[in-house]
């Protein structure tokens, strides 16, 4: 079964609650773990306003990542244990038992790409099967190889040369044209991601990427329509997603984090990495004259006890150790952002989530670096959620139950591409079996 083909299968239970529906959303991260349960209050799969209005979040639970290295897993049990203790904090605090998650990713390395397909109408009016056959003609352009497809996104149409169409069916015209975005992610990645959660008792009811769900929670549906950058500064990872006429175009990552500014500093003053952690979270700041050389920080020596084994620094030289490193991240981001399709230079606003935009300073730095217009985004918009997961650091797990709430119905995925895509990933042998099986 594909990830575009793999829907939820079975619903989650309540224990003495409401009837209505229940959905959970878990984001598997580097430096956490968290899951978040909500009602369903109305039913936003079936309207156009924003989803985030027909939630109530009544379960939240986070506990520290374990078994997991950069965004993948890389030990099963450790892994399990972690996801097991963040469900467990949410279903006890909803007064629910889940069985089907959405999980939010970030790692997998993903890979976007946009083409172009075109298919005449048959009778000048463009069907269902005249949508379907543009969308195969874009995606056999695609070799994705092994790779998993986990969104295809439909992101323009257009019709005898008219673009910006957002339904064509029904529509008279003779050519048909289809823009498609198509995100793909490493297999083992998946599979060992699906390994864990399945040992945790838990079914994968779909998956989403981190920059994706991190922009159903803090966007705005002006700025997913004008064209938006997201950043979702991780722990280990840094996700990039660009946003434009309510669709995702492009998603990239690269494997620098919020990690990695703590192991800088623990590595800079010679001291542990939990102080590191701590002083990042608590004096961290990258305005070039946020603190005085008067500003005196205590650091404890690594591997030394005592009152005699702590020195100190002026607070500006934390500074000085944070900035060049997320200096090099949003140059880096910079790159990706230049070669995004559809991404003009110079426009686009640029919206931060994930831990590291909790830095102060950091929305001028980005806007310093990127050369645009930068503003910080948390999770907003739900009826009812506790003060600590509005916090920027959980929109990926808000903007994961927005997708389980209204997933992505994957209507640019034809029957005949599924077949195409399924008998692409066989092998020899296994084609001429399925070959055989089919004469029989």
């Amino acid at each position: 079964m594909t990830i575009v083909q793999m829907q939820q299968r079975g619903g989650n239970r309540t224990a003495g609650r409401s009837k209505l529906p229940i959905i959970a959303a878990l984001d598997i991260g580097s430096t956490k773990i968290c899951c978040m349960i909500a009602e369903v209050a109305s039913r936003p799969g079936k309207e156009r306003g924003d989803p985030r209005s027909g939630l109530k979040v009544i379960g939240f639970g986070q506990t520290v990542s374990r078994g997991v290295r950069a965004g993948s897993i890389v030990d099963i049990n450790e892994a399990e244990c972690a996801i097991r203790l963040a469900v467990d904090a949410a279903e006890r605090m909803a007064g629910v038992s889940i069985s089907d998650v959405y999980i939010g990713i970030s790692g997998g390395r993903p890979q976007s790409r946009c083409v172009n397909g075109r298919a005449r109408t048959q009778n000048s009016v463009v069907s269902r099967r005249d949508l379907d056959h543009s969308v195969t003609t874009a995606l056999t352009q695609v070799n994705v190889g092994k790779r998993k497809l986990l969104h295809v996104t439909p992101i323009n149409h257009g019709l005898d040369g008219v673009n910006d169409i957002a339904t064509p069916i029904g529509m008279h015209g003779d050519v048909l044209s289809t823009d498609l975005s198509v995100t793909s992610v490493e297999p083992a990645y998946l599979n060992n991601m699906i390994l864990a959660v399945e040992h945790a008792h838990l079914r994968p009811a779909g998956f989403i990427i981190a920059p994706y769900a991190a922009a159903k929670a803090a966007l705005t549906a002006d700025e997913l329509a004008l064209g938006t950058f997201v950043i979702d500064l991780g722990g280990a990872l840094t996700s990039v997603g660009f946003f434009n006429n309510g669709q995702l175009v492009s998603a990239d990552s690269l494997p620098l984090g919020g990690m990695h500014v703590t192991h800088d500093i623990a590595q800079g003053l010679s001291t542990t990495i939990a102080h590191a952690e701590r002083m990042k979270t608590l004096w961290g700041s990258l305005l070039p004259n946020g603190h005085s050389d008067r500003e005196m920080l205590a650091v404890p020596a690594l591997g030394e006890r005592g009152v005699d084994t702590v020195h100190k620094v002026p607070k500006s030289h934390l500074t000085n150790i944070l900035r060049p490193r997320l200096e090099e991240i949003f140059e880096l981001v910079a790159v990706q952002i230049s070669e995004m399709a559809f991404a003009t230079p110079g426009a686009g606003r640029v919206v931060l989530t994930g831990g590291g935009s909790l830095l102060t300073g950091i929305r001028e730095l980005a806007s310093a670096v990127l050369q645009r217009q930068v503003r910080l985004g948390g999770t907003t918009g739900f009826a009812h959620v506790s003060e600590q997961a509005k916090q920027a650091q959980f929109s990926v797990a808000a903007g994961t139950l927005c997708y389980a709430a209204r997933p992505d119905t994957q209507h640019g995925v034809s029957e005949e591409f599924e077949k195409f895509y399924q008998h692409s990933q066989m092998g020899y042998l296994r084609r001429v079996g399925q070959w055989l099986a089919d004469a029989l």
